[in-house]
């Protein structure tokens, strides 16, 4: 049975990725991609899912990330042409961003899932896609407040 709609999955690595594979019950109603951030944890998934890497780049040396962000935008455009989804899905962070413009340049739906541990502000990357994400969802009824065209989900957990 041929699936009909292809989802790339961004996150970056930590709890953002924890919340992201909590969408595992999608992975066998959809064709899917996930993208992550490189590290010798998330090089196990590649035993059990699709998925391909951007460079790990931790806000902590300015210099180093704008150099490495710089090089993560490029390269989700050619994953971006490579896998041509339908749909990007993220819980975030800095490293699903620019795949989101990405998507919407393309035309694309996107759905943005803000994080769990954010119950009454904003984080930066969620201020970054509220404006062009197509369904943006909030796991706390208090962020309603924040986002007010969200959409309350409840958790994923």
């Amino acid at each position: 049975m041929k699936k009909n709609k292809k989802l790339l999955l961004i996150s970056s690595i930590g709890g953002h990725l924890t919340q992201l594979l909590q969408l595992e019950p999608l992975f066998s109603k959809y064709d899917y991609h996930i993208v992550t951030e490189k590290s010798e944890i998330t090089e196990q998934m590649k035993h059990k899912y699709p998925v391909s890497f951007l460079v790990y780049g931790g806000r902590n040396y300015p210099v180093r990330y704008l150099f490495k962000f710089s090089y993560n935008i490029i390269k989700s455009l050619f994953l971006f042409l490579k896998e041509r989804p339908d749909v990007v899905i993220t819980t975030g962070a800095h490293t699903a961003v620019p795949m989101c413009y990405i998507a919407k340049l393309f035309r694309k739906k996107v759905i943005y899932i803000e994080s769990f541990a954010k119950t009454t502000t904003p984080n930066l990357s969620g201020r970054l896609v509220y404006p062009i994400a197509d369904l943006f969802i909030v796991q706390w009824e208090s962020m309603k407040k924040v986002y007010p065209k969200a959409v309350y989900g409840g958790t994923i957990y």
